[in-house]
């Protein structure tokens, strides 16, 4: 599919859109981005929320395992996301459509880091698909809105270029994620023994990420296009 892709499409342009004439222009055109100093602090403040978010692979089954069921279904557990979205993103879509876009996302931010509390109130494996769910909620508040908001900051004619670093948040957030997940498993299980509090310290994240939206909301006005862009 690349290969055909790369060989025979040519991307359409439409009236008044800026024609990229070829691979060199468009890669220069991702430094142009990277320059948008107000679009890559809106990126890395957002990874806060992946950073949240991947927990639920990285150190979820292993707390699962090691400190409340080494015998417990990992594997359907994690499918519970998934089938929430499946089941719920149309509803949660309807429910939250009037919201704007960066409020939205900021909302989601904090429904998902709040989701961790439940486990470490309470660390069980019903607690743990409890989380899931909330979890979830916040991903389907976030996510179309965060791709939609992306979109309208891009200006005509790179739309998909600003759509391709939608996708950095998701990769910072794993890269930090995982180094994190290992150390607070270690840190609160093996030195403290005292596993459920970690989840605070997620949640802290996710929470810290929220209040610097907010922050950025009041100081670079999103609405509004940069003078870069």
């Amino acid at each position: 599919m690349f290969c055909v892709t790369f060989v025979f499409f040519r991307e359409p342009v439409k009236p008044g859109e800026e024609a990229v004439p070829s691979v060199a222009a468009a890669i220069a055109n991702m430094f142009v981005v990277l320059r948008n100093f107000r679009f890559v602090l809106f990126l890395l403040i957002f990874s806060s929320f992946f950073i949240v978010f991947w927990q639920e692979f990285i150190s979820a089954p292993l707390f699962l395992r090691g400190y409340i069921n080494p015998n417990a279904p990992a594997d359907l557990l994690l499918s519970i996301d998934a089938g929430a979205v499946i089941f719920f993103q149309i509803l949660v879509t309807y429910l939250t459509r009037k919201i704007p876009a960066f409020p939205a996302m900021t909302l989601g931010l904090v429904i998902s880091s709040l989701s961790w509390l439940i486990l470490a109130i309470h660390p069980s494996t019903l607690a743990l698909a409890a989380s899931l769910v909330v979890l979830a909620l916040g991903e389907m508040t976030q996510s179309a809105r965060y791709y939609e908001y992306i979109s309208r900051l891009a200006p005509p004619g790179r739309q998909g270029l600003y759509m391709g670093f939608a996708f950095l948040p998701i990769a910072i957030g794993y890269f930090i994620a995982g180094p994190l997940g290992g150390y607070l498993l270690r840190y609160f299980g093996d030195v403290l023994h005292r596993p459920q509090q970690m989840w605070w310290v997620v949640t802290a994240i996710g929470l810290t990420g929220a209040a610097l939206m907010v922050i950025y909301d009041k100081v670079f006005k999103p609405g509004q296009k940069s003078n870069d862009e």
